[in-house]
């Protein structure tokens, strides 16, 4: 029985590197807003940017100072914070018996409290 050759780092390197086109920084930064007009946060548009093998480094931008700039800009933190505090809602309304919901409902809507007053300071 044979065994397989081992993959030099050459030939590894190879493997790895597809080519793709570097696109402009106009054409990025319409790519991050069209992004953000469809809901996502500044963490999601950097994956979804990374699956098409843009990555911001190579144009020395932000994705959230780009957001800011055109005042787009959602905090990832309250964002997430709201969504779980609706999912908790909606389980608690279903669920009336359930007091460990009705607790986390109460904590994570002082955690969102919490998040607005602070970004309403800092923006």
């Amino acid at each position: 029985m044979k065994m397989p050759k081992k993959i030099t780092q050459k030939r590894a390197k190879e493997k790895t590197q597809e080519k793709h086109e570097k696109i402009s920084k106009e054409e990025f930064e319409k790519r991050v807003l069209d992004l953000a007009s469809k809901g996502l946060t500044s963490e999601k548009i950097g994956e979804a940017l990374k699956h098409d093998k843009v990555h911001p480094k190579e144009y020395g931008l932000k994705i959230s100072r780009i957001l800011k700039e055109k005042n787009v800009f959602v905090s990832p933190d309250l964002k997430n914070a709201k969504n779980k505090l609706e999912r908790i809602k909606a389980h608690s309304e279903k669920n009336k018996q359930d007091k460990r919901a009705r607790r986390e409902k109460e904590r994570i809507f002082s955690k969102v409290r919490k998040l607005e007053r602070y970004y309403a300071k800092v923006v």
